[in-house]
């Protein structure tokens, strides 16, 4: 209750003080290439429910790979900014205030990874909200360069991060406490000044 109650006063300040910088990137995005400010995504939430993530499109309108590998081709000017202060994450503050996130969490997956979930892990990973930052977003906070550093990116995801993030969500979710999710997003905020 205490966590709810946290998620939702700080993602509702948030988007209430954030909301300028929110409408511009939101302008920039629409500005900079054709297509939608937000990119919405069906991920898998709390219980293995879906729901609809909110980020701002940081890559040209159309299919592709679900993972970023690198300086992508895909990703726009303004996208590149955008990932590199992780300001594409911001409208993820709605799905907080919604109930389909909290702040600190496991970052949710699309369908087709959670799949894979070992049965134990899934159950466990999935019996809180996902957050907008966790452990594992902090570890692999350069996920995309390390990708491209692999033969097989697809591959090397399937079989060594998300293995990893995983046993980091679990670790999270079996400590977890509201103290624990403060240190975190400081941590977060500290990784986005580096």
């Amino acid at each position: 209750m205490a966590k709810r109650l946290f998620d939702v006063i700080c993602s509702g300040l948030g988007l209430l003080l954030l909301s300028p910088l929110l409408l511009a990137a939101a302008v920039w995005v629409k500005l900079d290439s054709p297509g939608p400010a937000l990119f919405r995504q069906t991920r898998v939430g709390r219980f293995g429910v879906p729901f609809t993530i909110h980020k701002f499109r940081t890559m040209q309108v159309g299919q592709g790979a679900q993972i970023t590998v690198g300086a992508d081709p895909r990703i726009t000017r303004a996208g590149r900014l955008l990932r590199s202060t992780k300001l594409d994450e911001l409208p993820q503050l709605w799905d907080v205030l919604r109930g389909a996130m909290s702040l600190v969490g496991p970052r949710p997956e699309v369908p087709r990874y959670v799949a894979l979930y070992p049965t134990e892990l899934r159950d466990i990973v999935l019996s809180v909200r996902p957050g907008i930052t966790d452990p594992a977003s902090l570890r692999f906070r350069n996920e995309s360069e390390l990708l491209a550093k692999a033969a097989d990116p697809e591959r090397e995801y399937v079989e060594v991060v998300l293995p990893t993030k995983l046993r980091l969500a679990a670790d999270y979710v079996r400590s977890a406490s509201l103290m624990g999710d403060v240190r975190l997003i400081l941590a977060t905020l500290g990784a986005l000044k580096n």
